[in-house]
């Protein structure tokens, strides 16, 4: 696991940038990574107050899609005690090389933790060049965070089992893999653990399975008996003709004591936005995977700002902790 935490990632230097000429191979791609600071580091920042969080609370899972908009974003997570975020841009041109994460924790005046995913070398898809306004990227990371209106404590972070498949692609490749971000979380009954994560898309179910039982087999390991709720894209159904029913991580979240929630099932949490602009994609990738505790109905709100403008292509999802149950 992750545990180093700094105020500020380091910025990349050249060497940590010298990707394209490695050799695509997997032990290659990892001794790189393993010498590139920003990669091995989880940012915190941002200002809560000290005292537990008091029960019910609410939390959401909120995939931002680069997090174009972070002020907007926030007014639509504002009752949000804790939140759960994915695909959050450090330093990249297409978001106007802004940290996001600390943006939009701020706004909700949260603390936050944050962990890379990727270190990307190019500056996005065509579509998101006409975000840009720099020919380069300040730093170039793109990870996964949470945030909360109370401390942070013991902030980890943990990259899943992959391929490296991101590393492989010719036209923009990357340095990392699929990452959770977790802390955990005082409340007047006791600590929980919450954890942030973003499964493989460019794969078949199985791999995903492989990550989820390897996420829970790491947070047994280090957390044992504490409440957990996991949230975040799961990405079910990709590369399985948006069959999400058929992805066999329940089946391990189940063996493990964790629920699945995700909100009515015939309600999909994907939408057309600025950079995903496909009309007829619905698929339902977002959720809750809870153990020792009790989580309210889920809501899946749509991911669009006060005039109808998209602010992702993933809607906020978000319930609420009702009750712990811890050694459950």
């Amino acid at each position: 696991m992750i545990r180093q935490t700094v105020r500020d990632l380091p910025v990349p230097g050249a060497a940590d940038l010298a990707i394209r000429d490695l050799p695509r191979e997997i032990a290659v791609h990892d001794a790189h990574m393993a010498t590139v600071p920003g990669m091995n580091l989880i940012e915190t920042g941002g200002a809560a107050p000290g005292a537990p969080l008091s029960l019910p609370l609410t939390v959401g899972a909120w995939n931002l899609e680069r997090c174009l908009f972070p002020e907007a974003s926030a007014v639509r997570a504002r009752d949000c005690d804790l939140l759960l975020v994915s695909e959050m841009d450090h330093g990249m041109a297409r978001t106007q090389q802004r940290n996001t994460t600390a943006a939009l924790a701020g706004a909700l005046g949260a603390a936050y933790a944050y962990a890379v995913e990727f270190l990307e070398l190019g500056l996005g898809s065509p579509i998101e060049l006409q975000f840009c306004d720099d020919g380069h990227n300040a730093r170039g990371y793109h990870g996964n965070g949470l945030m909360a209106r109370g401390a942070l404590h013991q902030p980890f972070a943990l990259r899943l089992r992959g391929k490296r498949q991101w590393f492989f692609d010719a036209e923009q490749p990357r340095l990392g893999e699929r990452i959770a971000v977790g802390a955990r979380i005082e409340t007047t009954d006791g600590p929980f653990l919450a954890v942030s994560t973003h499964l493989e898309s460019a794969c078949g179910p199985e791999h995903r399975e492989d990550q989820v039982a390897g996420l829970i087999a790491a947070i047994d390991a280090e957390f044992p008996g504490l409440p957990v709720l996991i949230g975040g894209d799961l990405n079910t159904g990709n590369h399985n003709h948006g069959n999400w029913r058929a992805e066999g991580l329940f089946d391990v979240a189940r063996a493990a004591g964790f629920s699945a929630h995700g909100g009515p099932e015939e309600q999909m949490t994907t939408r057309p936005s600025l950079i995903t602009r496909w009309p007829d994609r619905a698929q339902k990738l977002d959720w809750f995977l809870a153990r020792g505790m009790t989580l309210g109905p889920v809501d899946i709100r749509p991911a669009l700002d006060p005039s109808g403008g998209p602010l992702s292509d993933h809607d906020l999802i978000v319930a609420r902790i009702e009750a712990l149950q811890h050694g459950a």
